[in-house]
């Protein structure tokens, strides 16, 4: 499913992270957010968020600013043009077959239990 994602992400010139971070800045819209609270959203943990956010940038689908209260603190706030990008990837996510079709909803929602608990377990 990875591999299928990441297939149609690259048209778009986009990674399953910057989708990832795209989505939690639109959650957060018409408000920005911290690179914190972005991290602690993420499905990655691993991922560099703070460097997603600058290639998000260099696209012109987010904007950072620095807060004047706190130098250490940037805000990020997706823009218009991040917005349509994540509407058209929306789009094509929903017309793309993930195979749940084949999936009974008895099925799907053990698969949904087991990745939770598989998400939640610490090794």
């Amino acid at each position: 499913m990875n591999y299928k994602h990441n297939h149609l992400f690259k048209n778009l010139d986009l990674t399953m992270q910057q989708y990832n971070v795209l989505r939690i800045l639109k959650g957060q819209y018409p408000k920005a957010t911290t690179v914190n609270l972005i991290i602690e959203r993420m499905i990655d943990k691993s991922s560099n968020a703070s460097r997603i956010v600058e290639k998000l940038r260099t696209k012109g689908w987010v904007e950072r600013t620095t807060c004047e209260k706190d130098r250490r603190r940037v805000d990020v706030k997706i823009t218009k043009k991040g917005l349509d990008t994540l509407a058209e990837m929306t789009t094509i996510m929903e017309e793309f077959p993930l195979g749940s079709d084949v999936l009974s909803i008895e099925e799907q929602q053990e698969l949904n239990r087991l990745l939770d608990k598989l998400r939640t377990t610490k090794f």
